[in-house]
């Protein structure tokens, strides 16, 4: 396996390790500076160029893509793709781990933990989002700050809002969250690799500190995760679109609450603390997917005009209730279910004899006009957009005629 991995610091921790492991794996592997790209743009023909020489063949690709060129990182990670190239993290999954919100955003939507939040901009909207997520004290973060930079604890409502205008008078978007105290000072990280959590530590923060990032100082500890844990991490990272992905949960007592999906997580604290060969385990998973590379697959079955993917809820007393998929009449209007959601469980590829239930959403690939015959007409009202003609005498049909200017109007 010709194998790149994409960095600015060939000399840190986690660049080397991941050489060393690759090289020991028999891969041939350079580090490459992400800055040094160019992009080209053809049609049919997208293009790398490294240092302005034309990239030469890879079979993989392993972004460590730092926060501050997190757009021009993703963009060549995007054109690898666009390459077939296969590529651990997607440039989605980076774009979406990269800021907080949209994380939390793309995660609320699943049946995951994580503290309650909220996101506002209104001064006067400050004191009710504090409220809302169980009042003071509370977390204000930074929507893009790393390694604990950017986190406060605050102990009062007063001291949050100064906080937060104060943040939002420099232009800082911040997120307000709930603070789960049974957990302050310490958090799990949970390395993912591919569907299985590889290695996991406990950081717990020093003295009054309560981030406990190890940046900011904190001691870590080896841990072994249960079931529930494991699995909420190895979802997140699913969810996100990351194949290789530090998630850092906090222990609440209403189980594992997602705090952060990293994209391009550390792995020297991992490492030291478990003295597993985490990166390892990142090169071996690469060398048995490296033959499937990841694809859009909207942007792959939706290049047919008429045909799109998209999502159907089943609500109680639907039609569908109590039927089969294959009695649904689904496939008789040229419609493909990928994907059954049912609760917290996705089921791919669903059998022809599942029974549907209230609440099921189906992802589904088909003639939209199809498509559209299905979906309730509640849900269905206002998405299909009614254009009619404009009169040829009206205003605005004046206004977009180039000649209409030039001619004399009729007397009234």
């Amino acid at each position: 396996m010709k194998l790149a991995i994409l960095s600015r610091s060939p000399k840190c921790y986690s660049t080397r390790r991941l050489r060393e492991a690759a090289e020991q794996r028999g891969c041939s592997v350079k580090v490459l500076d992400t800055l040094k790209f160019s992009i080209d743009l053809e049609k049919g023909t997208p293009e790398l160029f490294f240092r302005s020489k034309k990239l030469s063949e890879y079979d993989a690709v392993l972004p460590r893509i730092g926060a501050s060129i997190s757009y021009f990182g993703t963009a060549v990670v995007r054109q690898f793709e666009q390459m077939g190239v296969y590529c651990a993290n997607t440039a989605a999954g980076l774009s979406n781990s990269r800021d907080k919100l949209r994380s939390l955003q793309i995660l609320s939507r699943h049946h995951i933990g994580m503290p309650e939040t909220a996101f506002v901009r209104d001064r006067n909207d400050v004191i009710p989002a504090i409220e809302r997520v169980g009042g003071a004290p509370v977390i204000i973060k930074l929507i893009e700050g790393t390694q604990g930079i950017g986190v406060i604890l605050a102990d009062s409502v007063k001291v949050a809002q100064a906080i937060i205008e104060t943040l939002q008078s420099a232009r800082q978007n911040v997120l307000v969250q709930k603070f789960v105290s049974e957990s302050k000072g310490r958090d799990i990280r949970a390395l993912v690799v591919g569907d299985t959590v590889v290695a996991s530590m406990r950081r717990i923060a020093q003295g009054e500190e309560y981030r406990s990032n190890v940046h900011r100082g904190g001691r870590t500890e080896a841990v072994e995760l249960d079931d529930h844990y494991r699995e909420t991490a190895v979802r997140a990272a699913q969810i996100m679109g990351l194949r290789v992905a530090g998630v850092d949960m906090l222990e609440s007592n209403d189980g594992p609450q997602i705090m952060e999906v990293n994209s391009s997580p550390g792995l020297e604290g991992i490492e030291t603390c478990t003295n597993l060969d985490v990166a390892g385990a990142v090169i071996d998973y690469m060398r048995t997917q490296v033959d499937f590379p990841e694809v859009d697959l909207r942007q792959r079955l939706t290049v047919s005009t008429g045909y799109g993917v998209t999502e159907i809820h089943v609500p109680p007393g639907s039609d569908f209730v109590g039927r089969t998929i294959a009695n649904s009449g689904l496939r008789e209007r040229d419609i493909n279910v990928l994907m059954l959601y049912r609760g917290p469980r996705g089921i791919p590829n669903p059998r022809a004899s599942r029974v549907l239930q209230p609440h099921d959403r189906l992802l589904c690939y088909g003639k939209m006009e199809s498509i559209r015959t299905v979906v309730p007409p509640k849900a269905r009202r206002g998405r299909i957009p009614d254009v009619t003609h404009l009169g040829s005498d009206s205003d605005v049909a004046q206004e977009m005629d180039p000649e209409a200017r030039w001619r004399p109007k009729e007397e009234e």
